[in-house]
């Protein structure tokens, strides 16, 4: 089983990428591998609904969006960690999410991957960065990871990180609880298939005439 790590932050060995490693050492020490993108210092633009992606399958900004997708696609799980902006996620990660979730719509199925958010910040704002994260999943058919407290570090450097021993004992925790269900739904898959998804309805309020 594999899940992909994105790190969203532009410092590639910052508290982010901290939080982010205890999780993967987790999961490594409970046979999952792990695949890391890192988001934050590549130039990401956002998702401009021209709809490209619907007919060719890819965004139209050839970028790391479709060097992705594949990955994810391969993917059983996903991690998503970024820093905390102004008591939200980094914007350049959330273009990256927007475009990476959309245009994959049709040839992605993300039903039952597992999706868990990661979240660093040096004191607050935390859970509403957290949140954002989560809403790519709940929109998509998979189940979120939680931890022994909201799944964030605190600091302001990633040494500081290593002082916040229940921010990475939160760490370490998600990791077990994610390998445990991944292990999980790939028994229950095999034993009995997953949910069917009904798709079949879209709601919206255009009228002809």
């Amino acid at each position: 089983m594999k899940v992909l790590v994105i790190n969203g932050s532009p410092h590639l060995t910052g508290c982010t990428d901290r939080a982010l490693r205890e999780v993967e050492s987790t999961l490594a020490d409970n046979g999952i591998e792990t695949i890391r993108v890192n988001v934050g210092n590549k130039d990401v633009r956002g998702c401009i609904g021209c709809n490209y992606c619907r007919e060719h399958g890819r965004c139209v900004f050839n970028d790391q969006v479709n060097e992705t997708a594949p990955l994810f696609a391969e993917a059983d799980g996903i991690v998503i960690g970024t820093p905390v902006y102004y008591a939200g996620a980094n914007g350049q990660l959330l273009a990256f999410l927007d475009r990476l979730f959309y245009s994959t719509s049709g040839t992605v199925d993300k039903t039952m991957k597992i999706g868990a958010a990661v979240v660093s910040s040096r004191r607050a704002g935390s859970t509403s960065a957290f949140d954002e994260i989560n809403k790519y999943f709940t929109i998509s058919a998979m189940p979120v990871v939680s931890s022994t407290y909201w799944n964030e570090v605190h600091g302001f450097t990633a040494a500081d990180v290593e002082t916040d021993l229940e921010g990475l004992q939160t760490m370490r925790n998600l990791g077990r609880n994610m390998a445990f269900m991944l292990k999980a739904f790939a028994a229950a898959k095999q034993a009995e298939g997953f949910p069917a998804q009904e798709r079949g309805v879209f709601t919206n309020f255009h009228t002809e005439g």
